[in-house]
């Protein structure tokens, strides 16, 4: 069945054109229009461009000058960090704990997925009552503690970071655990069992033998989660809107949008969006590279 079907190109055309003229549409175009937006002069959302800049670079000069930006990347650079290591970190450690239990897996692993399907909004408020509403639960615990004695604020700037960070670390760790639990259920048992034999076993096992075959699945772990966090916006948005801390709290995300839809600079906010398609680039093949198993695995 499998070779007469792929010798009837009209079936596999009909479903295919569909999806390939929704993806022109709705991702290709827009891609390509917003390069060339970040060289033209657009005064305002909606407004149609009044030609080129002069000079027609004159967005990407900016970018090298601007003081937000070099604190939105800096804050992004630590955010993509702290996503590597502690949302696939966490998520590696929570997914090698469930696959060496029998009993109450699958309960595991619905609890840790449940934060993805919330929306990032409800979130936002959620972590807002933690944080920021009067006082906010967090301090009412370390007061009852006596921990401390007066309420702690999250925005300043020794804190604000932390508290911008934390939801968008606790909410993607059941996204990559989900794909490490399917990387782990595919090594066979037979590799286990026969590594047990040769007295391999415990965190032994874990690094001669689970960790190598896993690779693959931790390379794309690590592309998704610096991709993902070169983009977030919607999280800190919800939590700190357009009143970043003393400007010091901006992602390139947050920024881009602020850029476009609260200030009108349309073409500013297109030049930070390719810088942001740029980055993202560049740094998944930094982790493609340095992940992507060798000829001895």
């Amino acid at each position: 069945m499998g070779p007469t079907l792929y010798r009837k190109k009209g079936p596999l055309v009909v479903f295919l054109l569909p999806a390939f003229l929704f993806l022109i549409l709705f991702l290709y175009y827009p891609f390509f229009q917003n390069i060339l937006n970040s060289f033209s002069d657009i005064t305002g959302l909606g407004a149609p461009a009044q030609g080129l800049n002069s000079p027609w670079y004159a967005n990407y000069a900016a970018l090298l000058t601007d003081p937000k930006l070099r604190t939105a990347l800096g804050n992004t650079v630590l955010l993509t960090l702290c996503t590597v290591v502690f949302q696939v970190g966490i998520a590696l450690i929570l997914a090698l704990l469930v696959d060496s239990i029998r009993v109450g897996a699958q309960l595991f692993r619905t609890l840790y997925f449940f934060p993805i399907v919330i929306s990032a909004t409800a979130l936002g408020l959620m972590f807002n009552l933690i944080f920021l509403y009067n006082g906010g639960m967090l301090n009412q615990l370390l007061a009852n503690l006596g921990i401390v004695a007066e309420n702690v604020d999250w925005k300043d700037p020794d804190h604000f970071l932390l508290t911008m960070f934390a939801p968008v670390m606790w909410q993607y760790v059941g996204f990559y655990f989900v794909i490490l639990v399917t990387g782990l259920n595919n090594i066979s048992q037979d590799l286990y069992e026969a590594a047990a034999l040769d007295g391999c076993t415990g965190l032994k096992r874990v690094r001669y033998v689970t960790l190598p075959l896993l690779r693959s699945v931790l390379c794309t772990c690590l592309v998704l989660a610096v991709t993902g966090a070169l983009k977030v916006f919607d999280l800190p948005w919800v939590m700190f809107g357009a009143g970043m801390p003393q400007d010091q709290g901006w992602l390139t995300g947050t920024y881009m949008y602020d850029q476009t839809f609260n200030r009108g600079n349309v073409d500013y906010g297109s030049a930070i969006a390719i810088l942001i398609v740029v980055l993202g680039v560049l740094f998944s093949n930094v982790a493609n590279r340095v992940f992507t198993p060798g000829d001895d695995l």
